[in-house]
């Protein structure tokens, strides 16, 4: 069985949106570029990609994934990974993407990644997709969070977990580590049964 992994750039008070650019319209756009680059920071987001299976994006960020990754090749090899891995869409109005090896997912968001859990392969790794991610929380089918937590208060914008939640979840510390720039990762698994 497959795990599903959401790993984020989340800023101190839970904002998720626009960490990396691409959304004009929110007025923090771009926000972790404020902090320092640690190497050690990018080997680790390296080796969590290279170990998942597929990505599992929400529209708006597998559309500003597809415009910015084709057209790269790089060193390191995230690149080359994130082009020829499989990428799985959760949109009722992307029809036909372009994207090398990228899919639609049908139906019924939960219902299509419970099955795509059931499947063979490395872990579905879900970056940004705030709206995908409430869905995921809701089904209770995220296994794992991986949150780089920046140190910067954003006060607005869209937030990792839902503001109106039905019912609360327990999640236990499994790793953490701290990065000479501020930044604190955070592994957390949820606690079930």
């Amino acid at each position: 069985m497959r795990k599903v992994i959401v790993s984020e750039f989340v800023s101190l008070d839970g904002v998720v949106e626009g960490p990396g650019g691409g959304e004009p319209e929110y007025k923090h756009e771009g926000w972790t570029f404020d902090i320092d680059p640690d190497p050690a920071m990018y080997e680790y987001k390296l080796e969590e990609l290279m170990e998942s299976g597929a990505l599992l994006l929400g529209r708006v960020t597998y559309e500003g994934f597809a415009a910015a990754w084709p057209e790269r090749d790089d060193e390191a090899g995230f690149a080359k990974k994130f082009n020829s891995m499989p990428k799985y869409v959760a949109s009722t109005t992307l029809k036909d993407p372009l994207w090398n090896n990228s899919h639609v997912l049908q139906g019924e968001v939960a219902e299509a990644v419970a099955a795509l859990k059931e499947q063979d392969g490395g872990p579905l790794l879900v970056n940004g997709s705030p709206t995908l991610l409430k869905a995921l929380y809701e089904a209770d089918l995220v296994d794992e969070y991986r949150l780089m937590v920046f140190p910067v208060i954003l006060g607005s914008g869209k937030r990792l977990f839902p503001d109106d939640a039905r019912a609360k979840r327990k999640l236990i510390l499994t790793d953490t580590r701290a990065y000479a720039n501020g930044i604190v990762l955070n592994v957390l698994e949820p606690v079930r049964g």
